[in-house]
């Protein structure tokens, strides 16, 4: 697995995309590594050949969460995240959404949770411009079930409520 700047990964799924093999993408904070993060890779994994995450920037983590976020630096969350067998590179944007990323890499499988879902199961595409720029390039798009009690602000909550007095 590979850290990369966006730079070098558009170079690189060029590659992949070369030799036929299919790109799936996500994106997202991943502040404290967690087994429904694992999962929802693994099952983004299984979608394609490749598998990228872009991962959102100190700065926009802050800026989408609030100040006390993230708890783990943007370096220490890329590694983590390279270090799964599932994720095949990593790359930090600085922008509060990921649609550059998607522009760049054009995947043929676009990922999010399905708490991205609308009521009838469907991608919302107002809260996904993600998605709405993939499907530019014709990419699926696939929102992977959300496991119930495995969210980090729930995790979060659980730290306060057991060690914070």
């Amino acid at each position: 697995m590979a850290v990369l700047p966006l730079t070098e990964l558009m170079a690189q799924s060029v590659r992949w995309r070369a030799g036929g093999e299919q790109i799936v993408l996500t994106n997202g904070v991943f502040d404290l590594l967690h087994i429904g993060h694992v999962q929802y890779l693994e099952q983004a994994r299984a979608l394609g050949d490749r598998l990228i995450v872009a991962v959102n920037s100190d700065a926009s983590t802050r800026a989408l969460k609030g100040p006390l976020r993230p708890l783990t630096p943007q370096h220490d969350r890329v590694a983590l995240l390279g270090a799964l067998r599932c994720v095949d590179a990593v790359t930090i944007f600085a922008e509060l959404t990921a649609e550059a990323v998607v522009h760049a890499i054009r995947p043929a499988i676009y990922v999010k949770g399905g708490d991205y879902a609308t009521s009838d199961g469907a991608p919302d595409l107002t809260r996904l411009p993600e998605a709405r720029a993939a499907k530019i390039y014709g990419a699926q798009i696939q929102l992977i079930p959300y496991r119930a009690g495995t969210s980090t602000t729930e995790l979060i909550q659980l730290i306060i409520d057991r060690y914070g007095g």
